[in-house]
């Protein structure tokens, strides 16, 4: 019997953002644990703050915004509501009109990972309706 396949998701080796959160009592679920749609969330969380660092937004990321093109989460340990977490992101990909994001959580009392997320973004005009290639000067940051 062949058993499920799984989602892999490699953390890279170089993390470019760090940030930290307490679990919040509406991202647990009713197993009382962390929910997979607060994991998105949190995530979100977590993009807008390192553009943020960037001087970006999603809505002006180099004159453009940015749309979500997909999603993956791979769970590890549960998070409970106080858990402090260290979040730590990697750009990855980079292409013609986007790029990837690598998040790793990690429950600092403990060290366990909680789970991974990568998020593919592509470059979008918002008036025109299209996508537009990334911006030369993101790239140039993160090749």
């Amino acid at each position: 019997m062949n058993s499920m396949a799984r989602i892999r998701i490699v953390v890279p080796k170089t993390m470019h953002f760090k940030t930290y959160l307490f679990l919040r009592v509406y991202d647990m679920n009713y197993g009382n644990h962390l929910g997979n749609d607060s994991v998105l969330s949190i995530a979100h969380e977590v993009r807008i703050r390192f553009l943020n660092s960037l001087g970006l937004s999603e809505h002006n990321f180099y004159g453009y915004g940015l749309l979500m093109a997909d999603s993956a989460v791979v769970y590890k340990k549960q998070g409970i509501y106080g858990d402090k977490l260290e979040i730590r992101l990697s750009v990855i990909d980079l292409s013609k009109y986007g790029f990837g994001l690598v998040y790793q959580m990690i429950n600092t009392k403990n060290n366990h990972e909680l789970c991974r997320v990568k998020t593919g973004l592509v470059c979008y005009n918002y008036y025109d309706k299209k996508l537009v290639q990334l911006s030369n000067k993101f790239k140039v940051l993160f090749s």
